[in-house]
């Protein structure tokens, strides 16, 4: 069946905005990559892996995952938002803003928690998984996100963006 649509709609489609949590990841890197946690922001690998201080890997997701594969027994298929090495351990993880409570929403909140729960390979790094998650998941109610965070164990990280620097300071 061949849909037909006029100039306006065409451009009405071609010109509306993503929606906020697409936008989130590229949002998520530039706010990185400012500077904002404190620490030194590379795009380079083998910087990263050499520097003896606290770092922030900042490259493209699917290069993340990629790092993660080779150097830190990263397994999943998904590309990664966050990569640092704090207090000599390394850190990945997702990060992903939820603006409303269902349908596409819990994908992006179930594609987050699939990674802070994957299975890492044996590696000479210390790595853990987190999920950075922003947004409706807070809100104390009887919907499935805030039914599962306030469920996780003890050592499954959810952390919100605003409290990302004091989490990664504390790693030990």
């Amino acid at each position: 069946m061949l849909i037909e649509m006029g100039f306006d709609e065409i451009l009405d489609k071609t010109t509306t905005p993503k929606e906020t949590n697409r936008q989130i990841g590229p949002m998520f890197k530039n706010w990185l990559a400012s500077g904002v946690l404190g620490v030194h922001v590379t795009d380079n690998p083998d910087e990263f892996l050499n520097y003896q201080s606290n770092i922030i890997l900042n490259t493209s997701d699917s290069a993340m995952a990629n790092f993660a594969k080779k150097h830190l027994g990263y397994q999943h298929h998904k590309g990664l938002d966050f990569i640092g090495k704090f207090n000599q351990t390394m850190i990945i993880g997702e990060a992903k803003l939820l603006s409303d409570f269902g349908g596409h929403q819990n994908a992006q909140f179930n594609d987050a928690i699939a990674i802070l729960r994957t299975e890492l390979l044996p590696t000479e790094h210390k790595v853990k998984t987190i999920a950075i998650l922003d947004g409706v998941l807070y809100i104390k109610s009887n919907n499935k996100m805030f039914n599962e965070i306030s469920a996780f164990a003890d050592d499954e990280v959810v952390v919100s963006a605003v409290l990302l620097r004091d989490y990664l300071f504390s790693v030990s």
